[in-house]
């Protein structure tokens, strides 16, 4: 039998030998949870968008009016009433080139384009152009701030209000003023613009006047 001291011995080299393999296995336990290299990571949350509550209409692709080219024959022949007295249509000026301007008392860009108008209205008289200046105000809440416009500026176009219709009608779908729609004598709109452009308004309607008179379409 072995003695007391090989006993010890060989307990202790068996625990020399076990030492290594516990470390060993206690290092792959814990390797998995702590030293592992993460190559794919998870994916970040991100919160879903709400819809609002009340979403806005999906805004609708209109396509702009089509431009007069003619008058329809129920507005040449409809009554207009003249600011000052009287009444005239505007199939009364067949024939003629016909200019005209729709402004309004309160309209400032109005205001500043009567006197360029006035210029060119008198380099064109004794020829066959009628220039008609018509507002779509009210004839019975608007006359007095029309007429005190009309005291403050010379505006020697033939002066008529023109109802809802004929106004609706002229403008086709540009709701603003001031507007010129110059016409030949054959009834055809040559031109239609709106807004008053300082410095080139004169200028402007001469060229469209010239344009719409039969000797310069030839």
């Amino acid at each position: 039998m072995p003695g007391p001291s090989e006993s010890n011995l060989s307990v202790a080299m068996r625990r020399l030998f076990l030492l290594p393999l516990l470390v060993f296995a206690a290092a792959t336990a814990v390797f998995p949870q702590s030293g592992r290299r993460i190559t794919n990571p998870q994916p970040t949350y991100t919160a879903p968008v709400q819809p609002p509550v009340n979403p806005e209409p999906a805004p609708k692709n209109t396509a702009p009016p089509a431009p007069l080219t003619f008058l329809p024959e129920r507005l040449l022949e409809r009554k207009i009433k003249g600011i000052d007295k009287g009444e005239f249509r505007l199939a009364d000026f067949h024939g003629k080139v016909v200019v005209i301007n729709l402004w309004a008392s309160w309209c400032g860009p109005c205001r500043r384009e009567v006197p360029d108008y006035e210029k060119v209205r008198k380099s064109y008289e004794g020829q066959e152009v009628e220039f008609v200046a018509l507002t779509a105000e009210d004839p019975d809440e608007d006359s007095a701030a029309v007429k005190r416009f009309l005291k403050q500026v010379t505006f020697g176009f033939r002066l008529g209000w023109a109802d809802r219709e004929l106004a609706r009608a002229l403008m086709n779908g540009r709701n603003s003023i001031p507007q010129t729609i110059v016409i030949d004598s054959d009834g055809r709109v040559v031109k239609q613009w709106s807004g008053y452009a300082p410095g080139r308004s004169a200028d402007r309607l001469r060229d469209a006047i010239d344009q719409a008179l039969p000797q310069k379409s030839q």
